[in-house]
């Protein structure tokens, strides 16, 4: 049976670990931390974004819910107070400066694409979505015929 990879392991596969890593060591941020770095923090929070937890407790009931996999997504399990403690010491700088080269890359990457083929892009899909949202509200079909 073939096993297919979870889509926050395959997230945080494009996420470039070298400069993180990179950034960390500037910062030392994984000083004096043994088990739960800098890595394992930033899935954390990534995965309860995702998830749209709103506290620690969220987070570490979601976390402990799918312990079996976390191995098999890039997690580690972490209590809410390693949790807790790793976001009032850690330095806030690591994940700001990360953000930016990400977002660099981005522009780099999308240089040499035309703003305007970009919005005609998203300008369809709002559009449909528009439409499908009115059409379910309204309940007419010729809005379904029209997309």
């Amino acid at each position: 049976m073939p096993r297919h990879p979870y889509v926050l392991g395959q997230f945080l596969r494009l996420l470039p670990r070298y400069e993180f890593q990179r950034i960390v060591n500037k910062f030392n941020g994984d000083y004096r931390s043994r088990h739960f770095k800098c890595w394992n923090q930033l899935a954390c929070m990534i995965f309860a974004h995702i998830r749209q937890e709103s506290s620690l407790r969220d987070i570490d009931v979601a976390l402990n819910a799918h312990s079996s996999k976390l191995y098999h997504i890039g997690l580690q399990q972490c209590p809410k107070s390693t949790l807790a403690d790793a976001n009032e010491r850690r330095d806030y700088r690591i994940y700001e400066e990360f953000a930016k080269s990400m977002m660099q890359r981005a522009r780099r990457e999308y240089a040499n694409t035309s703003g305007a083929d970009l919005l005609k892009r998203n300008r369809k899909g709002v559009v449909a979505h528009y439409f499908s949202q009115q059409c379910q509200s309204t309940g007419h079909l010729l809005c379904l015929r029209a997309l």
